[in-house]
């Protein structure tokens, strides 16, 4: 996962004495039309912020250039090839995994998928100072599905900060819903969820149970 909200938890992962020469990443999502250069990239994000700090054994990036569809092929075959051991997955303020906004899709198989962002996504993106305002926001991006994410063996989220509050407590308190997308990751069986007081601040005991 990119944005603010994962600063903090990539900071800390480099840190950590892995064994990074066995680690391949797969990129969750990138918006469409933004080329690298932008500083809402999420493939410079990723670059700045990891790849370049540790020595990974591949680095696999969602990339609309040239070939939409062939390049969302390619990365499906990949990251289909192999089990996925762990997955970083941020919640956002409409409560979306990756760029799976609300309804989301929980049926499709197909890893990658091509979606339009809604209009909470790109104002959240403002919100965060990636965007000047919501029009500037591309209305497109290259996401991988919710149940590519499900197959993660393990699944860390990491939701900092006050304005996932209400995200957060849709979550626990939701039935699995496609209108809050993050509910599904209640039926994994390997979920930890890491808030901080701000983000648990509207989560009773009772639903934070959820997750335990």
């Amino acid at each position: 996962s990119t944005g603010a909200s994962q600063l903090g938890t990539l900071k800390e992962l480099v840190s950590l004495p892995v064994d990074w020469g066995k680690v391949e990443m797969f990129h969750l999502d990138e918006y469409v039309g933004l080329p690298e250069s932008h500083g809402a990239s999420f493939r410079r994000y990723l670059k700045e912020r990891f790849v370049s700090k540790v020595p990974l054994k591949k680095a696999h990036f969602v990339n609309w250039e040239g070939s939409i569809a062939q390049n969302m092929k390619a990365l499906s075959e990949e990251i289909s090839s192999a089990p996925l051991d762990v997955g970083f997955i941020g919640i956002g303020e409409n409560a979306h995994i990756a760029f799976n906004d609300p309804p989301a899709d929980f049926d499709t198989e197909e890893p990658f998928l091509l979606v339009t962002l809604d209009d909470a996504c790109r104002r959240q993106q403002v919100g965060e100072g990636w965007f000047a305002s919501p029009e500037d926001v591309p209305g497109q991006a290259i996401t991988a599905s919710v149940r590519q994410i499900l197959k993660c063996g393990a699944i860390l989220s990491c939701v900092p900060f006050k304005v996932k509050a209400e995200a957060v407590r849709k979550t626990l308190e939701s039935p699995v819903d496609p209108h809050v997308p993050a509910s599904i990751l209640k039926t994994h069986p390997d979920v930890t969820l890491y808030l901080d007081r701000e983000s648990a601040s509207l989560a009773g005991e009772s639903l934070l149970a959820a997750f335990r």
